[in-house]
């Protein structure tokens, strides 16, 4: 049922859930079921988001984004469309063709187990721990190399750094909190140890 917001029970049921990662709740108070049936991830899907998550945060002083659920996240928000992922690719190569939708968005998870295995001959899970850091690297490298264009590891990188520092940890220590902000000085100096405020950002798409 809609209503006249154009808003439905599935939508509220996935803001739901993304709220509820984004602020730190536990994961056992998401609903998976709210995700419809063909999006909903598997043991293995939120494995590899939970290490991928991971190489791309990994944990230091503080966990890393595998550590804070932000592999959970990025599934939830690529089952909801989140930062326009459910979207038609804008070129259609023949590694996507396997993971569309009948609507031509792509299955972004599906396609980046496929993608990851494909690079290592194999299980991408089952590599020892610095081989799987490295063929992540080699992706990452060529999905951001100038005049590459559109790739969906971008989309699913940017989802993870969403995941992360809009958790409690990523938001409050990793980077800057202050609730009120102070007086407005237009010119600071920055050094390496400059932190950023964690409100300091452009939000994202929802389209």
């Amino acid at each position: 049922m809609t209503d006249a917001t154009g808003w439905n029970r599935r939508d509220v049921l996935g803001a739901a859930s993304l709220v509820a990662l984004a602020f730190g709740l536990p994961l056992a108070a998401v609903e998976w079921s709210a995700v419809p049936a063909e999006d909903r991830p598997g043991p293995a899907d939120r494995a590899l988001l939970r290490e991928v998550s991971q190489l791309v945060i990994p944990r230091t002083a503080t966990p890393g984004a595998g550590d804070v659920g932000a592999g959970d996240f990025v599934l939830l928000a690529l089952a909801h469309g989140l930062d326009a992922s459910r979207r038609p690719p804008g070129a259609i190569t023949p590694d996507l063709l396997p993971h569309l939708r009948p609507d031509g968005s792509l299955r972004h998870a599906a396609w980046l187990a496929a993608e990851l295995d494909r690079r290592g001959g194999g299980r991408f899970m089952a590599a020892a721990p610095p081989r799987r850091a490295e063929l992540l690297a080699a992706l990452d490298a060529e999905a951001f190399a100038e005049g590459a264009g559109d790739n969906p590891w971008r989309t699913i990188k940017g989802l993870i750094l969403t995941g992360y520092y809009t958790t409690e940890i990523g938001g409050s220590r990793e980077l800057r909190y202050e609730l009120v902000p102070g007086r407005y000085d237009p010119d600071l100096p920055a050094t390496p140890q400059t932190v950023a405020f964690s409100s300091d950002w452009t939000a994202v798409d929802f389209g």
